[in-house]
């Protein structure tokens, strides 16, 4: 079953709703009918519709509570009003509750068709300017120098790539841009945080369900896949999905097809994936933890994003872009760091390279009268009481990590810190954790303990 705009025709007249249904298939569109205004709504709450023709003269429940009812519920879907007798004082309150157009019967086709034609385009055009809104403020212009060209080579080619890279590196601007400079620029750019859904949740959010297919599926749902359709896929912290996901996974990417949970069709989509991790994804392999055969599949082009540390020199254009971003014009002209201020910042190590460095910048730009940024202001800004590092966080060993490998590495080394504390007496720590001995026996072997003789 392709993907297709769907499109609902509400009318009481049986030749309307055959010969206007049967032009739209043939058209492309997928078509549903209903008879009156009642049978459309309860479509509209179980199908996915794109846009609605409307008749204004129906028995029962009229055109125009159909209209309002539509409107109050579903306000994104367009609406065309069709009749053959309105008034155009009936036309003008049908736009003003909300209406996208208005066409009279006998219908004229190709009028018709433009019309559909024209809702479809500005709906799309809708959704790129809610896209663009609400990523307005991310810092997606600012790249590294030394990463440009390899984005470009990425970007014309239609293929799968997988973006690695510490936290904070801006892997996400990566794709974003790898998706601008595309193709597929003008489609959609679909975002699915692996490491944020839950796994009972994510297959859900990948491929969409339909109504009643598990408790609280009230409505049938277009998954990310569906969404990104023509467009790109952006599967971040990929590495942290589980098993039974990347099984399903693997198969979408393989055949570009797949089922809604609960859906008997089977859907096509022509989507290009990137994917990204902070994982060391070979060392997952090795572990288990992710399917070689779903690395293979992804990681046509790899591209790996430095941490700041390792591209100092774009440090003078990210500071400029940031100061820029961040300073209020009523202030006037931005900072800028002395060569000995700026010598700090390039000193620093930037543990939360660009992140970090952004962070940084804006408290800078809130906080700071000067012209000129010296090393003293530089320091204490940037958490420096003196020349010495303030004291680590106690999270600094397992920030770079992901929530389960950080579970396991804290575990890991509160198991062998108890270890020392009892001697090495399996019997006493294993009473001072709480544990039974044959449990810690277990972890024992599980983190690969050794225990001093």
């Amino acid at each position: 079953m392709s993907l297709k705009p769907t499109i609902l025709i509400i009318d009481d007249e049986d030749g309307i709703r055959n010969v206007l249904g049967d032009v739209l298939q043939d058209e492309g569109f997928a078509v549903i009918r209903a008879a009156d205004g009642p049978a459309g709504l309860k479509v509209l709450k179980s199908e996915i519709v794109d846009l609605v023709f409307l008749d204004v003269w129906m028995p029962g429940m009229g055109g125009l509570d159909v209209l309002r009812a539509i409107r109050e519920e579903f306000p994104e879907v367009p609406i065309v009003m069709i009749s053959g007798h309105a008034s155009i004082d009936v036309a003008v309150k049908a736009v003003k509750i909300g209406a996208w157009d208005f066409v009279e019967k006998p219908l004229s086709m190709d009028k018709t068709l433009a019309v559909v034609s024209n809702a479809l385009k500005v709906q799309e055009l809708k959704r790129e300017n809610r896209e663009l809104k609400a990523h307005l403020f991310l810092e997606d212009t600012m790249i590294g120098e030394g990463m440009k060209e390899l984005i470009r080579q990425s970007a014309v080619v239609n293929t799968r790539v997988m973006i690695l890279g510490e936290n904070g590196t801006g892997k996400e601007l990566v794709a974003r841009e790898i998706h601008r400079q595309s193709t597929r620029a003008r489609r959609p750019f679909v975002e699915v945080n692996c490491a944020a859904i839950p796994d009972t949740l994510l297959e859900s959010e990948l491929f969409g369900h339909e109504k009643g297919s598990f408790t609280n599926a009230v409505a049938r749902r277009k998954g990310r896949f569906e969404q990104a359709d023509t467009g790109t896929l952006f599967l971040d912290e990929v590495a942290d999905m589980s098993l039974s996901a990347q099984a399903k996974v693997l198969r979408a990417v393989q055949e570009s097809r797949f089922e809604r949970i609960g859906g008997e069709g089977t859907l096509s989509v022509d989507v290009r994936i990137i994917s990204a991790t902070n994982k060391d994804i070979p060392v997952e392999v090795a572990a288990g933890r992710f399917r070689e055969d779903l690395f293979y599949r992804l990681n046509v082009v790899p591209i790996t994003v430095p941490p700041l540390r390792d591209r100092r020199e774009d440090l003078p254009l990210l500071i400029d872009y940031f100061f820029r971003k961040f300073r209020n014009p009523a202030q006037g002209p931005h900072p800028v760091f002395s060569p000995e201020g700026f010598q700090v910042l390039a000193d620093h190590s930037w543990p939360g390279n660009i992140r970090e460095l952004k962070n940084y910048l804006e408290r800078l730009s809130l906080m700071i009268d000067d012209s000129i940024i010296g090393p003293e202001e530089a320091r204490a800004f940037l958490g420096h009481a003196t020349g010495a590092e303030l004291p680590p966080s106690p999270l600094s060993p397992w920030a770079h990590l992901g929530l389960n490998e950080a579970k396991d590495a804290f575990e890991k080394a509160f198991i062998e810190e108890k270890l020392k504390e009892n001697n090495y007496n399996i019997s006493r720590t294993a009473q001072n954790l709480g544990l039974y001995a044959s449990n810690l026996h277990t972890k024992l072997k599980k983190f690969a303990i050794e225990v001093e003789k």
